[in-house]
């Protein structure tokens, strides 16, 4: 009889393998490997180094917590790393032919996006710059905090905080000397900066607006070129790359926000852009801001490109012809991969990969062979004694579309048994579900639960039409499909249309809000930062009033009557359903204050409605906050569906 994956497992006993860089000659891989020690609640990463088949893992880093974004100097010979074993956050490069590592450069707040200039003898980075206190100095703990004054919309950012004028910057420093200096100085979030061929300039990515615009800058040295940037300026850059010959860089790029990229080159001599692509089948891989850093594509050689992207829910590999523009996609597997690398030569690609079967291990791709393997056994015991949910997929049409849907189900599944239904709404509303090991799924069905998921209209990987569905239509047709997914799940005899729960985060917490306040149907909610009332949204929100004029058509006072016709605030004194709310308390995507309008709301209703809050939790508290509020969370999830349904 197979273990149920508790909560505890999930949060604490899973092992990760992140960011595999391969080296140049293509031998050996380096990673991030995160654990977890439960009794001291700690998280711990260090760099590890095996060859490419997965053999001889050792660690390489011993001191400090966090340990991690390895990169290979251009010759192999040295491996830089980012460590906190220093009080501040450090540069160290190790000498791969025997030896110390050795301190580089520090710096007052994290090191992310260290990236070897193409001669190895320096290094570019961003870190966090606060103007008001360069040095990081920390605050006098007998003085009143200092008054925060701001005349910036983007004062603040989930995740981050209150922001002032603290932003992300890029540095480089010479490895010669250490000597380091700042090549930025506006005040925006700098990104990944990438070095030229010829190691005289770096293009990196300049955002504004907390993410939702951005351009490419050509960064020549202190200063120098930030004022001219590449794309348009209503758009959002992705990913990028330099040409091999160093005159033009490829981009992708969405300019008018449809959450669906295409490729374009910008020419450096010239400043001429040209655009390659129009609605690529596919979504490029750009990362998860303050997470994951983008899948950038790889030249193959002068004409032709290799990325990685998302085709209807599956992780892929793509080529694009510079000259023709045409894309084809070369390899894919039912997964969701993270990160890129690929040796010199061009064989290897080096992913992170999660399944609906396991999570946290390394994928090594053979493109000569075509061979996929995965290299990594970090949770083998824990999935041979509490296996992964049973899968499936199945479609449904409506309205013309076709809507992807999955159904997970209890380990020891029985066909002649009746099974409580939980279906699950993801985030975004440009997000999507798909392959992929998500903690709260699978904890709910192998503790008896059947799980069904979909991507509904406005789910990214689907093209440009797809996705651009659930604009100025929230709560209309997405919902309408969401429960014609949940309606065919039921058809199946083993599942309890009597016993059917709800459950959604973000977005998806708008949608759970939405649907119990629209019927009666379910036997329990769970409703998780949601967004509630989209006009006191619209000005609390670190984003909103970007993204709610993108996709609720304007500004609250230009188009109110939308507003209110589709805020689950003015129909939730409606709601019937038992319902829990979760919300992280420092949350500046959606804020705190739309689940108390949202509790006050079913409580005056006479709805049985609890309310947990999570003290400091960001709108991503359940993947970076404390371990405890992680297990406290998924806990309080499957124990209210337990007793409800």
């Amino acid at each position: 009889m197979p273990t149920p994956l508790s909560p505890e497992t999930l949060v604490y006993g899973l092992r990760t393998a992140a960011d595999p860089q391969l080296s140049p000659d293509g031998e050996r891989i380096a990673y991030t490997f995160v654990t977890i020690e439960r009794e001291k609640r700690e998280i711990t990463s260090h760099v590890w180094l095996c060859d490419r088949n997965g053999a001889d893992g050792r660690a390489l880093t011993s001191s400090g917590k966090r340990n991690g974004g390895a990169r290979w100097s251009p010759d192999g010979q040295q491996l830089a790393f980012v460590s906190d074993r220093v009080e501040q956050s450090g540069i160290f490069v190790l000498p791969m032919n025997g030896g110390e590592a050795r301190e580089i450069t520090r710096q007052p707040s994290a090191i992310s996006g260290i990236q070897w200039s193409p001669d190895g003898s320096r290094i570019a980075f961003t870190a966090e710059f606060d103007p008001d206190n360069p040095a990081g100095e920390a605050p006098d703990a007998t003085a009143a905090p200092p008054v925060r004054v701001t005349s910036r919309i983007d004062y603040k950012q989930d995740n981050r905080g209150y922001l002032g004028d603290r932003r992300r910057h890029v540095f480089v420093v010479d490895l010669t000397d250490g000597a380091t200096t700042r090549w930025t100085s506006e005040a925006y979030d700098f990104n990944e900066p990438q070095w030229s061929p010829d190691g005289r300039s770096l293009a990196a990515q300049r955002v504004t607006s907390n993410g939702m615009r951005s351009q490419l800058v050509v960064l020549t040295g202190p200063g120098e070129g930030e004022s001219s940037p590449i794309g348009p300026a209503e758009g959002g850059i992705g990913t990028w790359a330099w040409t091999p010959d160093g005159q033009s860089i490829l981009f992708t790029c969405d300019p008018a926000h449809t959450y669906q990229s295409d490729f374009y080159i910008y020419t450096v001599a010239t400043g001429e852009t040209r655009r390659l692509t129009t609605d690529l089948p596919c979504a490029p891989a750009a990362g998860f801001p303050t997470i994951d850093p983008p899948s950038m594509p790889v030249f193959l050689d002068d004409g032709r490109v290799l990325f990685h992207g998302m085709y209807h829910a599956a992780a892929g590999l793509w080529e694009l012809n510079l000259a023709t523009g045409e894309v084809t996609q070369v390899e894919t597997t039912e997964s969701l991969r993270v990160g890129f690398s690929l040796d010199a030569s061009r064989r290897y690609v080096a992913q992170a990969i999660t399944t609906l079967e396991g999570a946290g291990e390394l994928l090594i791709i053979d493109r000569e062979t075509g061979e996929h393997r995965i290299i990594t056994a970090n949770n083998t015991a824990i999935f041979a004694e509490s296996p992964a949910a049973q899968w499936e997929r199945f479609d449904i049409t409506r309205d013309g579309l076709t809507i992807e849907a999955w159904m997970l189900k209890p380990q020891d599944f029985d066909p002649s048994r009746k099974y409580p239904v939980v279906i699950d709404i993801h985030g975004g509303p440009n997000g999507f579900y798909g392959y992929s090991f998500n903690p709260i799924q699978q904890c709910l069905a192998t503790n008896g639960f059947i799980v069904v998921f979909c991507n509904p209209r406005g789910s990214t990987s689907y093209g440009r039409d797809f996705t651009s569905r659930v604009t100025e239509d929230w709560g209309g047709g997405d919902y309408l499909d969401i429960m014609a997914v949940l309606d065919k799940a039921l058809e199946r005899p083993y599942c309890d249309a009597g016993r059917t729960g709800i459950w959604g985060y973000s977005y998806g917490g708008y949608m759970t809000a939405w649907t119990i306040s629209q019927n009666h149907r379910f036997k329990a909610a769970v409703c998780g930062a949601p967004c509630f009332d989209l006009e006191s949204m619209y000005g609390t929100s670190d984003i909103s009033h970007e993204f709610g004029e993108l996709q609720w058509g304007g500004p609250p006072h230009s188009t109110r009557e939308w507003y209110a016709t589709h805020s689950p605030s003015q129909f939730a004194h409606n709601t019937r359903t038992p319902t829990l709310i979760i919300q992280g308390e420092a949350d500046n995507r959606c804020p705190v204050g739309q689940a108390e309008q949202m509790f006050v709301t079913l409580k005056k209703a006479g709805c049985e409605v609890e309310f947990a809050r999570y003290p400091g939790g960001s709108h991503l508290f359940l993947r970076t906050g404390p371990l405890e509020h992680r297990e406290d969370a998924i806990r309080r999830i499957l124990e209210w569906f337990h007793a409800r349904l």
